[in-house]
């Protein structure tokens, strides 16, 4: 009897736990995500110790199948592991740590006199400002590379500088660790820019006219009481742009910088093992980030910057010629940051040969060409590699549906499943389920692309699933369900239990509830994670580079055509990309109202 009735409870308690459509949701998504991230993970650990035939671990071992510990130990102690291991983790840290420094000085200088100061220009330079983080990542890569490089110094065709001024740039700067940081640096101040330009906006202008009353310095107010305050935003910046730098394939590949990344794609046939552990160390890095934020936000000081008392903010006073100088000077970089690289990509696809601006020179337009868009045969036109036009090119037009494809499935799945995650999240974020489903839910995003691409792709090469839409879009689901379950989580947490409990008392259905009554009230937050994937999942590479052939989605299209040095058709795609990416944010912006810069300097 005794037993039956301890039985009895724990079926009771656990009918009760199920008889809460949050808990069946945390359950179930728990399970889900578990599969989904930790298989993959732990297939990629399991390579690491893999006799793959053909590769050097085989050689070394002796072996044809089996596990080994000599892919470890040669990557490591080998002839070969300071070029294999040392130099590219030291290049690929000098890489995160020069790009956060360089994407919060710019981006929080900017986010500061945008926020803090009387600059004249405010609402265009703030919409201008975040066009890199909207572009792909490779876009100022390229665009670099277009204007710097020369045959003398890189090799290959002349940049604009050294066709039309015959200057040329020394290696340094066109590539290596100076051009891969400050492209990245640039790509990621936006990101910079919203995250500590929200803070400066919600300042208590109190807590700085107080110092002020006392006589402190402008220095030490700005030290003391302003620093502080924005230290949260400042730290999280700094973990999140560093995982990404971390993890980042183009920006290194495009500007010639041996990195994890990088090392990685070349070691992937003959080492593929040692390739592996390459990923496995990336993963280190994510899983360290994601203590170190969860380390600095469960402190007890506080930050408070939004109170019951005045919101008023203090502006600084830049001067009559200063706040038109300042902004001249962010006007002209981001012109070159923002608008020149849709100009420099589409006068590539007008060039005859790659490098050729006699156009410029001679001021004879005949110079340049419409092949590269308007080729239909490729029987007489030579130059192109039996490629067609842009315009009539089947390859090009087949890879776009693909990403569309990809981009469309990816949004729905990581939209609604965030979403889910935040809703269960909010309504248990007290038990340890939802703390390990949360978790679970926001680690691929701290987890270099590349990184979570190679273990999809040992994944679905174990299920057979390699090269179909179903691995791209399983990879690019669990990568993007940070960015809904993030934007659930925090508009879930603003809603009081009151609303709900009132609908049950009505005896309401869930599913109900949540169409009829939850999402209807938190619909732009909810949008915006739906929209937040399939705007990243157009501009994706790194992710998918390794899933899938060349030409099944447009971004590893591009990366074809530029290794075959067809700049002109990666230009073009370059540019089809960008200007849909665009197009895409502005409908976003006037359907929903919804703008990266919204509510920082562009309202």
């Amino acid at each position: 009897m005794q037993r039956a009735s301890k039985a009895r409870i724990v079926l009771n308690k656990l009918l009760t736990f199920l008889s809460k459509p949050q808990n069946v949701v945390l359950l179930v998504l728990g399970i889900i995500l578990s599969f989904t991230t930790i298989a993959p993970i732990a297939s990629i650990f399991m390579d690491t110790f893999s006799i793959h035939v053909g590769s050097i671990d085989a050689h070394l071992s002796g072996k044809t199948s089996g596990y080994t510990l000599v892919n470890w130990i040669d990557l490591f102690t080998g002839s070969l592991s300071r070029q294999n291991v040392w130099v590219p983790l030291g290049n690929t840290l000098l890489l995160a740590i020069f790009t956060c420094i360089g994407s919060i000085a710019y981006g929080g200088v900017f986010a500061y006199l945008v926020t803090r100061t009387n600059l004249k220009f405010k609402k265009y330079l703030s919409s201008i400002f975040i066009f890199p983080y909207i572009m792909p990542q490779w876009t100022l890569a390229l665009v670099w590379r277009n204007l710097f490089n020369s045959n003398v110094v890189t090799g290959g065709s002349d940049g604009l500088l050294a066709s039309i001024f015959n200057i040329t740039m020394p290696a340094w700067w066109c590539k290596g660790i100076f051009p891969s940081a400050v492209v990245l640096a640039l790509h990621y101040a936006p990101f910079a820019y919203i995250m500590i330009g929200g803070i400066f906006r919600n300042m208590d202008a109190n807590l700085e006219e107080a110092a002020v009353i006392l006589n402190t310095p402008k220095w030490r107010i700005f030290s003391r009481i302003t620093m502080p305050m924005v230290k949260p935003a400042i730290l999280s910046t700094i973990l999140l742009v560093f995982g990404s730098a971390m993890g980042s394939y183009p920006v290194p590949h495009y500007l010639g910088l041996t990195t994890l990344s990088t090392k990685y794609v070349s070691m992937n046939v003959n080492r593929a093992g040692q390739a592996s552990i390459l990923a496995i160390i990336m993963m280190v890095f994510g899983v360290i980030i994601l203590l170190m934020n969860q380390a600095t936000t469960s402190g007890r000081k506080s930050y408070t910057t939004v109170t019951g008392k005045s919101g008023q903010i203090s502006k600084v006073n830049l001067g009559k010629v200063g706040k038109y100088a300042i902004a001249i000077v962010f006007i002209v970089i981001t012109a070159f940051t923002s608008i020149y690289p849709i100009i420099s990509f589409a006068l590539e696809t007008f060039l005859p040969n790659p490098g050729d601006y006699s156009f410029l020179t001679t001021g004879n337009l005949n110079n340049l060409t419409l092949k590269w868009w308007l080729t239909s045969e490729n029987i007489t036109e030579s130059g192109m590699y039996g490629q067609l036009g842009i315009l009539f090119n089947k390859t090009i037009w087949s890879a776009f549906k693909g990403t569309i494809i990809v981009s469309v499935v990816c949004s729905l799945l990581a939209g609604s499943i965030g979403t889910l995650v935040g809703y269960s999240v909010s309504k248990n974020r007290k038990s340890k389920a939802a703390g390990y489903v949360n978790a679970i839910a926001f680690l691929p995003y701290l987890i270099p692309s590349l990184a979570v691409g190679v273990s999809f792709f040992i994944f679905g090469s174990e299920l057979g699933i390699y090269n179909t839409y179903l691995l791209l879009i399983l990879a690019g689901t669990v990568k993007y369900i940070p960015f809904a379950s993030r934007s659930s989580l925090n508009s879930m947490l603003q809603l009081s239990g009151e609303i709900e409990e009132a609908a049950i008392i009505q005896n309401i259905p869930w599913f109900k509830r949540m169409f009829r009554i939850i999402i209807p009230i938190q619909k732009s937050s909810i949008i915006s994670g739906f929209l937040l994937p399939f705007m990243t999942c157009l501009r994706e590479l790194s992710l998918f580079m390794l899933l899938c052939s060349q030409n099944k989605i447009v971004t590893t299209l591009l990366d074809y055509f530029d290794e075959m040095g067809l700049y002109a058709f990666s230009s073009g795609i370059n540019l089809i990309l960008i200007i849909l990416i665009i197009l895409c944010n502005g409908l976003i912006n006037k359907v929903t109202g919804a703008s990266l810069d919204k509510g920082i300097g562009g309202s």
